[in-house]
């Protein structure tokens, strides 16, 4: 069997009985098509490797310049892929089990301020007709309820639960969770609903298409807007609010909802749940940001700090 088929096999794994995304696949399908080159440039196969064979991949990482984040990725690809087949029998042992990676700085994540945000708001309010009504309820959306980009961009009709003014998420791994949402945010999609309804197409089969999203698209294979379709749209917000769309990304915004509502005194185990984070250590990193922005504001603004 080549390494294709057995990345491919484990890719399958990944799908059915882990819930993998689509991006994760990819993820590791690039990591272990990686790993795979490189074992072959010494002549030896990927199912075939040892422990000796992946140290030196890992040193081959290091002297490429690659980032300790990448390298550990690659890592952890491997770590699951030789478990995986040990599991069905077509290895004796996992080559990479006791291997470790290089240690990382975990970097505090990116986040805007409640100012820019309502910057960006302001900005959205500015704008016109169905494609601004779009906008607004992607936006309402996106901060509201702190959702990741794929969850905004694919969101279904039928994750809308009105009577409870909540939306219903199925996130990473297949986890589901509820997340409530503001009225603001409730009242800029039913704005943009009912534009939107009025620009679908007349044919029934595509009309029956474009309604089982909230946020359809006639050129996506998908149905709905792409998430590079959502980045330009956000790129022109952005500039519009004459900010640099060099700091904003859809992930900066889920970080800033998670910071905000901890510095507002919420819950970090509610901030968890809202996220549709696996482990609380994960969330646990907004406390870091938040002790961060405290000690700039010490430094900055303290009368004894200027003095020194």
């Amino acid at each position: 069997m080549s390494a294709g088929e057995q990345i491919a096999l484990f890719l399958d794994m990944m799908a059915a009985e882990r819930g993998a995304s689509a991006n994760t696949l990819d993820a590791y399908r690039r990591d272990l098509d990686d790993v795979a080159a490189r074992l072959a440039g010494r002549g030896c196969a990927l199912s075939e490797a040892a422990t000796s064979d992946l140290e030196t991949v890992l040193a081959d990482l290091r002297e490429d310049g690659l980032s300790a984040a990448t390298a550990a990725r690659r890592l952890s690809a491997m770590k699951r892929f030789y478990k995986f087949l040990l599991v069905e029998g077509l290895r004796q042992d996992n080559p990479a089990g006791h291997l470790r990676g290089p240690k990382q700085a975990r970097s505090l994540p990116k986040i805007l301020s409640e100012a820019d945000v309502d910057g960006l708001f302001t900005a959205a309010a500015r704008l016109d007709g169905a494609a601004g009504a779009r906008t607004r309820a992607l936006m309402e959306l996106l901060y509201a309820g702190g959702l990741r980009v794929s969850e905004l961009v694919s969101l279904p009709l039928s994750a809308f639960i009105r009577a409870e003014q909540c939306i219903s998420i199925t996130g990473k791994g297949g986890r589901e969770r509820l997340v409530p949402l503001t009225e603001a945010a409730l009242d800029a999609v039913e704005d943009y609903r009912l534009l939107r309804d009025q620009h679908l197409p007349s044919d029934v089969n595509k009309r029956r298409k474009a309604e089982r999203f909230l946020f359809p698209s006639r050129t996506a294979k998908a149905g709905h807007i792409t998430r590079e379709r959502f980045a330009q749209i956000l790129r022109e917000l952005t500039l519009a609010a004459g900010m640099d769309p060099a700091k904003v990304s859809p992930h900066v915004l889920r970080h800033a909802f998670a910071t905000h509502l901890l510095a507002n005194g919420a819950d970090l185990r509610a901030v968890q749940l809202l996220l549709g984070h696996a482990d609380v250590s994960t969330t646990q990193i907004y406390t870091h940001v938040l002790d961060e922005r405290l000690k700039q504001i010490v430094e900055t603004a303290h009368p004894l700090a200027r003095k020194t």
